[in-house]
Formats: C-alpha cells, structure tokens, sequence
C-alpha cells in the first residue's frame, strides 16, 4: 500500500516491482489465467510467491488504476536462493541475505541492462521511518549512490572480475513530505486497488512469533513450506545470537485468544529490510 501510494503521489519515469517466487505445487497461484499473465509479464516460470496472492492483484489492479505500465521482474526462486550455498544456513534479521537475491538484484539487473547512468530511486519510507533510511544513507558511498557488488569483465585467465557498481541515489519522498501510515489509509480508501492487510513474506523472520501463529491460520501452506526448509537446511529462520525458535514450535503454540487482522500492525509484520 505504501510503495502504491508512492507511485500515484509521486510520479517517476519507470515502476518496477520484484516478484518473490517459490516452487511449492501446494502453494500454487490458483487463477491460471492470472498466473499465466504473471509468466509473461517475468520471462518465467510461475508457479507461487512466497507473499499474500493478493499481490499478484494489486499489481495488475495499479497498473490499470496509474494507467501506467508496471515492469516485473524476478531472480531466482527462493527454493534456489535456499539450496546449498556457501552460506550454510537460512537467512534471518543478522544475514538477510534473502532481500538481496529475490528483490535488490533483480531491480539492479534490469537497471543495467538498459545501460543508462545511475538512476534516482523513491524508497517508501513513511515520515516515521527516519531510522531506516538514516541507516539505508550509510551503506552508500560517498557520492550518495548505493553499490552493487558485479561482474565488471574477465581477467586474464578466464575468471570473472568483480566489482562495487553505482546504480542508484535513493531518496525518500514520504519523509521529506511529513506522509504517516494513515494519509496512506486514507488515500486508498474507495478506490479500485485490491491489497493484502500485511505485505512481504507470509513466514518472513522479522515477524513476531505470535504474529507467524496467526500466518499458519491463513497460509497453511506456505507457513508449511517455510517450516520445511527449516528441516532441509538443518537451520533456523529465527536465529538471535545463538537463541533459536523453530518453526514448528510456532505451530504447535496454543492460542489463548482467537487473532483477528486487528490485533496486529505494520510493526508486528516485519518487512523485508531494504
């Protein structure tokens, strides 16, 4: 909702949205119609995302509603993210690894294919999120340009060269305008834009555990394929400094209360920490 109220109040030269998808057949997208539109719209094979479908919705319902084309794009799958890698564990709040493969990447990739000079990007940072764009500055370099660690060419024996490329100057207009979550609310209100109540990964680690209970009543089957790799990696998700909670303890938490949307905000959610 966020990122949408961005691109109607403060119009830019492209929109681009990275799609998290996954290889689960339990989990599949369940409008064939929908989903082939998805396949063509990537390049790619897709058969579910690792968010609310009602994404997929959104995405179509803003392009209509902007009247302006949205350009998908998408990196490897999570399940290939998550295979054995060099890293040995699943991502989690120390090593979000996660962010940059499935939603940094694509975005950077598609950016130098056009082979253009760095661009200007518009993070959706609500005025109340200083910190997180205070933090997101510090990672750039000294011209103000975030970095992207690539193949720059080959040297001498074959093997790829890598290098820090410059791509993109953030700014954050929902700071610089003083925007908090409800003028948000407020905005899309009545209009023709379907939203899910919690974006970003259904099982993501930054959510509280009470709150991912509440995700395995309404994604039985993407919380599943979350716990599941938590078995195949023989790791955790939600690892602190040694101090774990699997998933399947999640699962089996007794509820006290019966949860409803209500009970939780947009900092129970998590987010995915770009």
């Amino acid at each position: 909702m966020t990122s949408a109220y961005l691109a109607a109040n403060f119009p830019s030269d492209a929109l681009v949205f990275a799609l998290v998808r996954i290889e689960d057949e339990e989990c599949r997208f369940k409008d064939e119609g929908l989903r082939r539109k998805v396949e063509d719209k990537i390049g790619a094979e897709f058969i579910a995302t690792a968010e609310d479908d009602a994404i997929i919705w959104t995405m179509f319902d803003l392009e209509q509603y902007l009247g302006q084309e949205i350009t998908w794009v998408t990196g490897p799958t999570f399940d290939k993210v998550l295979r054995p890698n060099d890293r040995n564990m699943l991502p989690n709040v120390l090593h979000r690894y996660c962010t940059q493969h499935m939603k940094v990447e694509p975005i950077f990739n598609w950016w130098r294919a056009l082979n253009i000079p760095p661009i200007t990007t518009q993070i959706g940072y609500r005025a109340n999120e200083q910190k997180r764009a205070t933090k997101f500055m510090q990672r750039c370099n000294a011209d103000g340009y975030a970095e992207m660690k690539a193949v720059i060419g080959k040297s001498l024996n074959g093997r790829n060269r890598w290098g820090m490329i410059p791509w993109q100057r953030p700014s954050f207009p929902l700071i610089e305008h003083a925007i908090y979550k409800d003028a948000i609310v407020n905005y899309w209100s009545g209009k023709p834009v379907r939203f899910a109540t919690y974006n970003n990964c259904v099982g993501c680690f930054h959510r509280n555990a009470l709150f991912l209970r509440y995700m395995y009543d309404l994604h039985p089957q993407k919380m599943a394929w979350f716990e599941s790799k938590e078995g195949e990696q023989k790791g955790y998700w939600r690892n602190e400094n040694g101090q774990v909670t699997p998933y399947a303890r999640i699962r089996q938490m007794a509820r006290q209360v019966r949860f409803t949307d209500s009970d939780f905000t947009s900092c129970d959610a998590g987010y995915c920490g770009m």
